[in-house]
């Protein structure tokens, strides 16, 4: 049988061969592709996946962003929950996990694939934890550029009611539990999560092992803090840590310094190129992401795309 993660990655490689009004669509749908209303996507087939990453700590995998649970006797810390329609089979996974109550949910950045179970697990006493960022963006209305569309305000429900600017630790289960934000990189309100005991973080956004990034750029994200955020976290972490991405397989330390290498490399040479006075389409035809597209092309983000977003961000200021 097939994982998720597999079907996934399928149908992203699958959808490049469709008509571009068909394949905007679909994009839309993708769980790493932003926040999105229930209606956008069929959830009923949807299967929770659980792994085990460490002792009392688990991923878990559905649609959206990876959620990182902490079970033990001091209840459920969980780290964001993907679509509000898989609250209850999300639930049921933690069920069987823990039968202690989810306490903490801490949300690693604002978009609803992330956040979506927000509401219902707020309504149910869970305490939501967040940058002040997050709350902010949850609070408003947003415009995606790059997905060309309006994100209404939160539900009040949904929304963080604690939030921290740069650091909060949680004391819980038996580990000590750091939730650190990093410069804009994903967006301007990530932040990357820690277990000191069990030797895990969780990176969100700011690590997709499964392709090239969607940086947000409309959300002050940048391609330079998201090297910074990565380079931040390889200095917390030693060479048995595992690595939680935001999208993809559990990783590793060499798995974040391939990313981080990869990144790097195709910065600078669009940087140089950049500098040279070549437009992004004449980048775009130089393929300065050759030898890393068989590894990180299969994601919803394609090398022209991504090639175009780091052209952008340097027109920001935000790389070099």
């Amino acid at each position: 049988m097939r994982s998720p993660l597999s079907t996934i990655r399928s149908i992203r490689r699958a959808a490049f061969l469709l008509p571009l009004p068909v394949l905007t669509v679909l994009l839309l749908a993708l769980p790493a592709a932003a926040p999105l209303q229930a209606q956008d996507q069929d959830f009923s087939k949807v299967e929770i996946q659980t792994v085990l990453v460490a002792q009392g700590v688990w991923m878990l995998v559905g649609a959206g962003g990876n959620i990182g649970v902490s079970a033990g006797e001091d209840g459920v810390f969980l780290i964001d929950d993907q679509f509000a329609p898989l609250t209850e089979k999300i639930r049921a996974a933690v069920a069987k996990l823990s039968p202690k109550p989810i306490r903490f949910v801490l949300n690693t950045h604002w978009h609803g694939d992330h956040t979506g179970g927000n509401e219902h697990l707020g309504e149910a006493g869970a305490l939501i934890v967040a940058n002040d960022n997050v709350r902010k963006r949850m609070s408003s209305e947003q415009f995606m550029k790059a997905m060309n569309r309006e994100v209404a305000p939160s539900p009040k429900a949904a929304l963080p009611v604690i939030t921290y600017s740069e650091d909060v630790t949680f004391y819980l289960n038996g580990d000590t539990i750091h939730a650190i934000h990093v410069a804009p990189a994903h967006t301007d309100g990530d932040s990357i999560v820690y277990f000191e005991t069990a030797d895990v973080i969780h990176m969100g956004d700011v690590f997709f092992q499964s392709g090239y990034p969607f940086v947000d750029l409309s959300s002050g994200g940048s391609v330079q803090g998201v090297i910074d955020g990565v380079s931040r976290a390889l200095e917390m972490i030693g060479p048995n840590t595992k690595v939680i991405p935001g999208h993809g397989e559990l990783s590793d330390r060499d798995g974040l310094i391939a990313y981080r290498d990869m990144l790097q490399t195709v910065v600078g040479r669009v940087a140089k190129m950049k500098a040279a006075g070549k437009s992004v389409e004449e980048i775009q035809a130089a393929k300065p992401t050759a030898e890393f597209d068989e590894r990180w092309g299969g994601g919803f983000i394609d090398a022209d795309r991504f090639v175009a977003t780091v052209f952008e961000s340097l027109g920001q200021g935000s790389a070099s």
